[in-house]
């Protein structure tokens, strides 16, 4: 028996074993992983960069725990350039989960932006939350009615005419566009109702298993950006030059992605050497 045919017999433990010992180095190690910009992650850049002070958007933020990791940097990054830039921003979230994580993330970046750029930010005035409602296709669609219908009040309890930001804001012809930010099928209804129904620049950040099936609606012009999994949100945060953890993650996924490759390499060679050997049917 060679080495690939001992090899592709490797007790799996071993393998799990090696791929622990990459990631940990991977972590230890100071370096950065060359990025190349893919077009459906610089059209939302180009899309906030174009923005004036004083524009509104949208942004659904709906994942949950389970995804976080992919999901926060991409809702960070735009958030810091939203505010930098003096954008106001409407946010909602239509998953259980959502508020959540929406809240953490608005809150932070409100505290990240005052600290490092000396700009407050005011809750009502530069930033509402309108929290979180069920049936997110009733709710897509009264959103493109008035805002009011499903959210008469934000997440705290305040009544939405009370805040100063929403003032003359009615439904989606006040905003320039919807970024979302999902790990859930939800997507679906915003393209099918948002964009389908109302016409709205749509933009989403999905999970890396995600991503490719919403290609199709790049294509169709259905939504004008996305952003798929750790490494659309790596590319963003390049893009806004704010490394973050998805630039951080990136080489830890290119390191254990090349082992995993490397031992299905060894494991088929192995296959191969023992059919050829008459060991294998």
């Amino acid at each position: 028996m060679n080495i690939f045919e001992k090899l592709s017999k490797l007790d799996r433990r071993w393998v799990f074993l090696i791929l622990a010992v990459v990631v940990i180095i991977a972590l230890l190690v100071d370096f950065k992983t060359p990025l190349r910009i893919n077009k459906e992650v610089q059209s939302v850049y180009d899309f906030m960069e174009a923005l004036e002070p004083g524009d509104y958007i949208q942004m659904s933020i709906d994942y949950d725990p389970g995804t976080i990791a992919e999901m926060h940097p991409m809702t960070y990054a735009i958030l810091e350039q939203a505010f930098k830039k003096d954008v106001k921003v409407i946010i909602t979230a239509l998953s259980i989960n959502g508020p959540g994580m929406a809240e953490k993330a608005m809150l932070d970046i409100m505290d990240s932006v005052r600290i490092l750029y000396g700009k407050e930010l005011v809750y009502g005035e530069d930033v509402a939350f309108l929290g979180y409602k069920p049936y997110p296709g009733i709710v897509i669609l009264s959103m493109g009615q008035n805002y009011r219908i499903s959210f008469p009040q934000d997440y705290y309890g305040t009544p939405v005419d009370d805040l100063p930001i929403m003032k003359g804001i009615i439904n989606y012809d006040d905003v320039k566009g919807v970024i979302l930010i999902t790990g859930t099928s939800g997507v679906d209804f915003w393209i099918s109702y948002a964009n389908g129904r109302y016409d709205v620049e749509l933009a989403v950040g999905l999970t890396g298993v995600m991503a490719a099936d919403y290609y199709q609606y790049l294509r169709s012009g259905q939504i004008f950006g996305l952003m798929g999994g750790m490494l659309g949100a790596a590319e963003y945060e390049l893009l806004v030059k704010k490394p973050g953890p998805a630039m951080e993650a990136m080489k830890v996924q290119v390191w254990a992605h090349i082992v995993i490759i490397v031992f299905i390499i060894i494991g088929n060679i192995g296959y191969f050497i023992s059919r050829r050997k008459g060991g294998v049917s």
